[in-house]
């Protein structure tokens, strides 16, 4: 089917999202709390456009309502920069350390006001951690707390006997609000201290421990199993191929 997306005709999938759609056309949509591993939130808002049906014009989060019928779409109208603008401004304000924050706070030439911050704050609750861990079995952290005071913690802001140390909520959060330490052989995070292994192929710290038996455990793969990094794996799963092709001719 095709809808209209800032005057062009653009071809869209049913059921895809606007925001998927126009990644698909390389139109640009800012966000913060989408990842393409969990689909849309509509958390951060960032992400809103104008959409016009049937003569009726109103804004919605573009990651995630669907496509479902003929519409059109406009992703840069002047209410829209504006609500960005502050979507922006709000959430520099709620997290005025993080890098990221800074950046778009002057790309959108917003105005800074008089609401209260934390200079030292980072995180703008987008969840896509909590839902990294989740995704990967652990449920190690969680949002606790309500209002002004929620936040992302461990159970009881101690180490957590299900955190395996993976570093996944670490490397999806957008605003680099958790903080994963590496010295030497090991890596601490969430107030917990792991043993990096090393790749037996190439020798690189790859995981923990923790991360790897955990994932061992899952998949039901022996004790016995080579600890290999990534890129080594795929080496050899491709070195098992070709030697399997060319036993056969």
């Amino acid at each position: 089917m095709q809808i209209i997306i800032d005057g062009k005709k653009i071809d869209a999938v049913y059921g895809d999202t606007i925001l998927e759609t126009c990644r698909k056309a390389d139109i640009y949509i800012p966000t913060l709390c989408y990842h393409e591993a969990f689909g849309g939130q509509g958390r951060c808002r960032l992400c809103m456009v104008e959409l016009e049906k049937e003569g009726q014009k109103k804004m919605v989060a573009a990651c995630t309502y669907p496509i479902t019928e003929k519409i059109e779409v406009r992703t840069s109208t002047p209410l829209i920069k504006k609500t960005r603008r502050n979507i922006i401004m709000l959430l520099y304000k709620r997290a005025p350390n993080s890098l990221l924050l800074q950046k778009l706070f002057r790309e959108y030439e917003c105005q800074d006001n008089s609401l209260k911050e934390d200079p030292a704050e980072r995180c703008i609750l987008c969840n896509l951690c909590v839902q990294a861990c989740q995704e990967i079995g652990s449920n190690a952290i969680s949002l606790i707390m309500r209002g002004t005071d929620k936040r992302v913690a461990s159970p009881y802001d101690e180490a957590s006997e299900a955190c395996t140390g993976c570093g996944a909520c670490a490397l999806i959060c957008p605003t680099a609000a958790i903080e994963m330490v590496e010295e030497g052989n090991k890596r601490s995070i969430w107030n917990k201290t792991f043993e990096l292994l090393a790749c037996e192929r190439c020798g690189k710290l790859y995981t923990t421990k923790e991360q790897w038996e955990f994932t061992a455990k899952k998949n039901n793969a022996c004790a016995s199993d080579r600890q290999l990094c990534e890129s080594c794996r795929k080496k050899a799963v491709a070195e098992k191929i070709k030697a399997y092709q060319a036993a056969e001719h």
